[in-house]
């Protein structure tokens, strides 16, 4: 059933925090956004996209979640379908795009629900058959993390022999770590590297642990995942980066503080949870920061410890003021902290929050990144062919 008359006003917009869809609808405006990006790396396609908005009221979450719910059946039906008649490009294909549907319905729903859990647990089931028929396969894979609560992860191996270099990619929290299956995964297999795609939102439906992990928790999960990784025989202990997703908190880096041994991370720095700082304190006092307090305040957070290789990325039309980060980053350096910043004007793209308007631009300066932290000469004698699968399974 199409939409009311008028109810579907559809006006693109490009503003100071890149396109908005429907200018009344912001939230729903950045998934779509979403998926239309996720469309460049075959988690969508412009299409469908636009043959779901064209049956949304968007003042009707009910119509936003039968719109994409019905989308992701039929991708999911598709890919089913296709590997029963052994067509496995295809059904990989299908289930990705069914993975990021499902996951588009469920963010209308703010709270634990029936709806909700079968959009997860569909997109959860679409994600480990698409990880399963890789080649070679990948896995799921249990991190023991805090007690009773496991770390949920898919390892995607290198397309390789010997001990590869991995990348973590961790989501920060709100994050799915089925995102990185189609934002990721194609730029780590370009450049060898193995991949470990974790978030912090634990095991079953997915739902946000929020209230039952303290914010000050979650950086160690970076430590528990690192540890995985060195645990397994195929993958290089000495070359391992860590890529966080998300700017909004600053528990990567946090958790990086703990870990001396990375080659490399792609993260906020700890930014954010300056940023914090310096607003809460301008609450109190509105004076301004003397310059010598400020380098203080750089040199004591995580961003003047970290002592890995950090990238740091920033959309200039993003939530952070681009100054702002620069200053911070230079003092940082000043200080001897070995940190990149990368900023996206407006003009090149890949300029809104999370570069969500061009993904595609962002991950291959940052995979580039990577890779060159970690090349080595070094090469393993190779080893037996299902080691993957005998160390997973």
């Amino acid at each position: 059933m199409g939409n009311k008359r008028g109810a579907n006003v559809f006006r693109p917009v490009y503003g100071d925090r890149g396109w908005t869809l429907w200018p009344e609808h912001e939230d729903l405006s950045a998934e779509l956004s979403n998926l239309l990006a996720a469309s460049q790396e075959g988690g969508a396609t412009v299409s469908e996209c636009l043959y779901a908005v064209s049956r949304i009221d968007p003042t009707d979450p009910a119509s936003w979640f039968r719109s994409w719910k019905a989308l992701a059946d039929t991708n999911r039906a598709r890919g089913d379908a296709a590997h029963r008649s052994n067509h496995l490009p295809t059904a990989r294909s299908n289930w990705l795009r069914a993975v990021s549907y499902y996951r588009a319905a469920a963010v209308v729903f703010d709270e634990d629900c029936s709806e909700k859990c079968a959009a997860l647990t569909l997109m959860r089931r679409c994600a480990h058959d698409y990880v399963a028929h890789l080649a070679p396969p990948g896995a799921v894979v249990e991190i023991p993390w805090l007690e009773d609560l496991p770390l949920e992860g898919y390892f995607l191996p290198a397309q390789r022999f010997g001990r590869a270099p991995a990348v973590l990619c961790i989501g920060e929290p709100d994050h799915r770590k089925e995102e990185f299956l189609c934002k990721v995964q194609r730029y780590a297999r370009d450049r060898g590297l193995a991949v470990l795609a974790v978030d912090v939102l634990g095991p079953g439906s997915g739902i946000p642990l929020h209230g039952i992990v303290g914010w000050r928790d979650l950086h160690s999960a970076v430590g528990r995942c690192l540890d995985y990784l060195r645990s397994l025989s195929c993958i290089d202990p000495d070359r391992l980066a860590v890529f966080a997703d998300s700017p909004k908190s600053s528990f990567v880096a946090r958790g990086l503080l703990a870990d001396s041994s990375v080659a490399a991370a792609v993260c906020d720095g700890g930014i954010w949870e300056l940023k914090e700082a310096l607003f809460l304190r301008q609450q109190r006092c509105p004076e301004p920061l003397p310059r010598d307090r400020l380098d203080d305040l750089v040199a004591t957070g995580a961003i003047g410890r970290l002592d890995c290789p950090t990238l740091i990325t920033l959309g200039e039309r993003g939530w952070l003021d681009p100054d702002d980060v620069k200053d911070i980053v230079a003092r940082a350096a000043a200080a001897g902290r070995d940190i990149t910043l990368r900023s996206f004007p407006e003009s090149e793209t890949a300029a809104a929050q999370n570069h969500a308007d061009n993904p595609t631009l962002s991950n291959e300066v940052i995979f580039d990144w990577i890779e060159s932290r970690l090349r080595s000469d070094h090469v393993d004698d190779p080893p037996p062919v299902d080691i993957v699968a005998a160390e997973l399974c």
